[in-house]
């Protein structure tokens, strides 16, 4: 089973394009009046987790001792967890192939076969929350970032995220949905323009090409995702989405760790990371790994040279928390 992206969708990006077009020196910032949250306390019982292994909770991003961020939203607002995100995910397989289970092809049909059983019908309605992480698979290497799909681009990609919420909406009766966007991977080790060869990429590559295209895909793609959504948002009888954005977040952590990081590791560290694992160029099995153990951990925003630290993940966790439980976040937007 697999659910299909949909047809003549109304995220038609014409309207969008056409302000582009008669706005080409003006930087596009399209705003939305702010509204204030919908959910009222102790109104959610659950919710439903899609995504890679910035969210998965077995194969965790975070390292195998760590927990993941859904865990500690879980704990922190009294609600059930639903997990469906898996690692090494992307939006679609039809789009950016990966050997890993995608939302489109594999998270929805598997979110829809559980709905359908006895315990599933419960989940569900006003009181369950739904959230999507993803992109950073599809933009990156083996795919967009090395052009291992050609004829796809970051609009296509954008289009994919975005239709989960009307699919969800349409086919599972989902009302309240949290999306959250890209973070800056130009931060992360993998693509930052000093980067080293590392256990996601090893051989010959310009580090500040790959940098550089990365900022742009991110910074592109989640623009794109935010003006589909607000054209989608309204449209949507009776739902609630909220725009989370874990860009502006992280890029705070990264130029304001002191106030996000609370180790015991002397110096708040962001360009380095927790487990690291330094290769010869062009030789596979040469990684030479160094681990940062116990209470300094919480000093550093990256786990490895692709993922967010646990210390991150609670403060994303944390800041989740806030919108579940109606009260207000700087880092995120109701658009309906």
């Amino acid at each position: 089973m697999s659910v299909s992206l949909p047809q003549n969708s109304d995220l038609s990006l014409k309207p969008i394009m056409k302000l582009f077009s008669f706005l080409p020196a003006l930087v596009i910032a399209v705003g939305v009046s702010a509204l204030h949250s919908p959910l009222k306390p102790n109104q959610i019982k659950s919710f439903v987790t899609f995504g890679d292994s910035y969210t998965d909770i077995v194969n965790k991003g975070d390292g195998s001792d760590a927990q993941a961020w859904p865990v500690y939203l879980s704990g922190y607002t009294h609600t059930t967890l639903f997990p469906f995100a898996k690692s090494g995910a992307t939006c679609s397989n039809n789009l950016t192939f990966r050997p890993f289970p995608p939302v489109f092809e594999s998270q929805l049909p598997s979110y829809f076969e559980f709905h359908a059983t006895d315990a599933g019908e419960k989940v569900g309605g006003r009181d369950t929350v739904y959230t999507l992480w993803i992109g950073t698979n599809d933009l990156g290497v083996s795919a967009l970032l090395t052009g291992d799909d050609p004829g796809v681009t970051v609009v296509d990609v954008a289009e994919c995220m975005v239709n989960w919420v009307k699919v969800l909406y349409e086919q599972g009766g989902a009302r309240n949905f949290v999306f959250q966007n890209m973070i800056p991977l130009q931060h992360t080790i993998l693509y930052a323009a000093d980067s080293y060869p590392n256990r996601f990429w090893f051989t010959d590559r310009n580090t500040t090409a790959w940098s550089v295209q990365m900022t742009e895909q991110v910074e592109a793609g989640n623009e794109l995702t935010k003006l589909m959504l607000q054209n989608l948002a309204p449209t949507l009888d009776g739902a609630h989405v909220a725009y989370f954005d874990s860009h502006s977040l992280f890029q705070d952590m990264f130029d304001h760790p002191e106030n996000f990081l609370n180790g015991t590791a002397p110096a708040f560290n962001v360009t380095g990371c927790i487990n690291s694992c330094v290769f010869e160029l062009n030789v596979p099995d040469s990684g030479v790994c160094t681990v940062v153990n116990g209470t300094d951990r919480d000093s550093y925003l990256w786990f490895d040279e692709l993922h967010p630290s646990e210390q991150a993940d609670r403060i994303v966790a944390r800041e989740i928390a806030k919108v579940f439980e109606g009260k207000e976040s700087q880092w995120a937007t109701w658009l309906s």
